[in-house]
């Protein structure tokens, strides 16, 4: 094995240790994992297009003497819709199931994490959803009533989010066409399960979006990272952008590529490490408003570039570095250690768009079918939703809700038009 997958191997072992099982055909091994939890498992997954999966899954569990709680129930639509969440919360309600299992992407992880916290406390507190976006709400909730939260198993099949690693469950309002985000670390599956050969199972835009949520991960929480956290999250940010840069071209070239597969996993998972050390800022915080016009890793793709521009009198540092992977790939032509402020910035957002043309990825907003303009004030909007007050507070240049037009505005509308020169800077 590559000393560049060691690297990644160890970051990640050194974190989760026995809580997560990851690499090639380990998914056999779920049962005697979860045995530890009960002998009543809600499974929650789809059963068409991920049925070798599903099969492999119940054949473990039954091995293990794991039996199913009711039935089957069917997983949750793309950007987990409030909806599903409840649908879901109902299963858990009738059940009453010793664990419940999540087989699925960033979408069912994230729902069932929801629905876990509605069913475990919504009695005791409130089951509308509303009541619990933010940070901490479902913690409190547990030590004020006492109760707890059923074991929730995560099993990721799509190199993506990192849900199944993270303290996040991001839920979307369909008919608004907005994502809200729950931040706690009492939503952390229990145990987390990822065999990166089912990414194979996964259509290739899904991929897309998934290398670019990586890049977006790492490189929002390393823009932002405090001084004593600074050298974790710079490992975790090299070594995710090595992996990804290097081999989601032979992806896109090659879906069978197991080797890429293997390394695109490991990859997105050091970018779920990364948001538990520090936060993501203003990329994921537009990309809340574009969940019907894109996948969420891609609405992230297109935009930190720009924002890269915006950071940059104040990220000189971090520029550095990731500029030095882009130029090492053959993405950048200048040499990052050579420049300095706006200069830097707008190099190294050069190469990002430069790799994100490479495979395939959308770089500017009105790339985007269905794009017009009515999304920008629908962003700006959002961005001062006080539920969503963490993603600028997290901001490298922090924002103020009354800073947001001027300011995000103009990062917004470059990237609508393509121009980094447009953004504008405060220092």
């Amino acid at each position: 094995m590559n000393e560049l997958f060691s690297r990644a191997r160890k970051l990640l072992y050194d974190w989760k240790g026995g809580a997560y099982v990851f690499g090639r055909g380990v998914l056999p091994e779920l049962g005697k994992h979860a045995v530890r939890f009960g002998k009543r498992a809600l499974v929650v997954c789809n059963t068409s297009y991920m049925k070798p999966v599903v099969d492999i899954v119940m054949r473990s569990l039954a091995e293990s003497g794991i039996g199913i709680a009711g039935h089957i129930v069917p997983d949750a639509g793309p950007n987990a819709p409030r909806a599903d969440v409840y649908r879901i919360e109902t299963y858990i309600l009738h059940h009453r199931p010793d664990m419940i299992i999540a087989v699925g992407g960033g979408s069912t992880i994230d729902a069932c994490k929801a629905a876990n916290f509605l069913a475990s406390l919504g009695g005791e507190v409130t089951p509308e959803i509303d009541y619990w976006f933010g940070t901490n709400t479902v913690s409190e909730a547990i030590k004020k009533t006492g109760k707890k939260l059923f074991p929730l198993v995560a099993v990721e099949i799509s190199a993506s989010s990192g849900a199944h690693l993270t303290k996040y469950a991001n839920i979307t309002d369909p008919s608004l066409g907005q994502k809200k985000l729950v931040v706690d670390e009492s939503i952390v599956p229990v145990l987390s399960f990822f065999d990166y050969d089912t990414t194979a199972t996964m259509p290739i835009s899904v991929t897309i979006d998934g290398a670019l949520d990586s890049i977006a991960h790492c490189f929002e929480v390393f823009s932002g990272i405090p001084a004593e956290k600074y050298d974790l999250a710079s490992s975790l940010a090299e070594c995710a952008l090595e992996l990804t840069i290097q081999y989601a071209p032979r992806v896109i070239q090659d879906p069978d590529d197991m080797e890429a597969r293997e390394a695109l996993g490991m990859s997105t998972d050091l970018g779920g490490y990364a948001i538990m050390i520090g936060g993501t800022n203003g990329a994921h915080l537009t990309s809340f408003s574009l969940v019907d016009l894109a996948g969420h890793g891609t609405a992230c793709g297109i935009m930190n570039p720009y924002y890269a521009v915006f950071f940059s009198p104040v990220i000189e540092k971090q520029l550095r570095l990731v500029g030095s992977v882009f130029k090492k790939h053959g993405y950048m032509s200048k040499d990052p250690k050579e420049l300095s402020g706006r200069d830097l910035g707008i190099a190294v957002a050069e190469g990002m768009a430069a790799f994100s043309r490479a495979i395939n990825a959308p770089v500017t907003l009105k790339d985007l079918p269905g794009w017009n303009d009515a999304y920008i004030d629908r962003i700006l909007k959002a961005a001062k939703d006080p539920q969503l007050d963490m993603k600028l507070k997290n901001m490298p240049v922090p924002l103020t809700a009354c800073m947001v037009d001027q300011y995000m505005g103009s990062v917004i509308r470059a990237a609508v038009s393509g121009d980094f020169q447009a953004v504008k800077t405060m220092t």
